[in-house]
């Protein structure tokens, strides 16, 4: 790649980027070693274990929940709303941006992921990847299971119904479920 920027720049642009990289491998470490210490603690001591999420996070606000277990590529480029409930099993791969709105419900194993591989053989066995953001409004409700892909945007008061794979946006205060996930009717 004669691309000057570094993969970081490139990773957080959207752009190709080598993801097997010194810079970001010790990012990871550092995300791993917070999550597990976030993971261990968490159902022992709660406000200890805040501290270290808030280290380990972009962004939480006040009175938000995520129960342990959590995994993150990198944490710091995850933000979650205040008052929002994460219940266990939260897979955020945040790659690029995720930020979750106020108010939200996660239900359990709900996966947040922004990253995505080439599908043209060459650059795959290169070991690029790329990303896109992901972006929860307000008082969304993802159920169970939720799988949202890179660069969707779920819109204010919307519910994702259990195990519903989000392919595209869904606008606000709509009720979608399936695989694709499909709108079925307002809320």
């Amino acid at each position: 790649m004669d691309d000057p920027r570094t993969n970081r720049e490139r990773m957080l642009a959207g752009d190709l980027y080598l993801a097997d990289d010194p810079e970001l491998a010790a990012a990871l470490r550092r995300a791993t070693r917070l999550a597990d210490e976030y993971n261990a603690l968490a159902p022992r001591d709660r406000e200890a274990a805040k501290e270290i999420l808030a280290t380990l996070l972009g962004g939480v606000g006040a009175e938000t929940t995520v129960r342990a277990p959590i995994y993150v590529d990198y944490g710091e480029h995850l933000s979650i709303g205040a008052r929002t409930f994460v219940n266990f099993g939260l897979v955020a791969l945040d790659v690029a941006p995720i930020v979750i709105g106020d108010d939200c419900q996660l239900g359990p194993n709900v996966q947040l992921l922004t990253a995505y591989h080439p599908t043209e053989p060459k650059p795959r066995r290169a070991k690029l990847e790329a990303a896109a953001p992901i972006t929860i409004g307000d008082n969304v409700w993802l159920g169970g299971g939720v799988i949202v892909l890179p660069g969707v945007t779920i819109g204010d008061d919307s519910v994702v119904g259990a195990g519903s794979v989000v392919t595209k946006d869904v606008s606000a205060g709509v009720l979608a479920v399936g695989n694709p996930a499909r709108v079925v009717r307002k809320l």
